[in-house]
This record gives structure tokens, sequence and C-alpha cells, in this order.
């Protein structure tokens, strides 16, 4: 028995790497939904596209992922949100802890199932 789909907003400012997300986490049960390259366009998709899970980058062109987390949180309806970094998590000390986020993933080690175990 499948689990059910997951509607997925990426915000994350290098092309390269939103369009390997939207690779990696289609072929496991997660629904791309929409991408955005900064904090304010993505704040505004998940806005309009209410989507189960945001994959976010914790440094944007803009703003500072993790304001941009307390932003989506700060919503009626939440998303489940995890933060993504090219950086290793320790690099942000207890931060991504206390944030509100499902968890972080290293950009490189980014899987479905990895996705998967967060979300629970």
């Amino acid at each position: 028995m499948g689990q059910m789909v997951r509607s997925v907003l990426v915000i994350d400012d290098h092309a390269g790497f939103r369009s390997g997300a939207r690779m990696v986490l289609e072929r496991g049960e997660f629904e791309v939904v929409g991408e955005a390259v900064d904090a304010a366009s993505g704040l505004l998709a998940a806005t309009l596209l209410r989507p189960d899970v945001v994959l976010l980058d914790v440094v944007l062109p803009d703003a500072d992922g993790f304001a941009v987390l307390d932003r989506l949180l700060a919503e009626p309806t939440p998303p489940a949100v995890v933060l993504v970094s090219t950086r290793d998590a320790s690099d942000y000390g207890d931060r991504v802890a206390r944030s509100g986020a499902k968890g972080f993933i290293q950009k490189a080690s980014l899987t479905a199932s990895a996705m998967d175990a967060l979300l629970g």
C-alpha cells in the first residue's frame, strides 16, 4: 500500500539544484508543484500553492532561510519544512534544532527516502 503523494515547493537560488531535487523527489512519493529562486517568490508561491512540504535552502540571495521558515510556520496551516544546504547541519549550531523545521538534509544527500524519513 503506497503512501499519499505529497506536494513540494522547492525554494533555492540554484537552478541545477532545483531541477535535480525535482527529479529525485518525483521518483519517490512527491510531486514538485513549484520552484522559487528567492525568499520573496518562495513565500508568495507557498501562499498560492499551499504545498504539503517546502524544501528550503538556508542561504537565499534576499533573506536568511531561517527567517523564511519563521514566516512559513506563522501561516494558519503551515507546511512541513525541510532545510537544505551545501554546508553541514553542524555549521548552523543549534539553529536547525530550534527552528521548527522537520529536519535538515545536506544537498548532496537529498533523496526521496531521506525526505520520507524526516516527514514521518
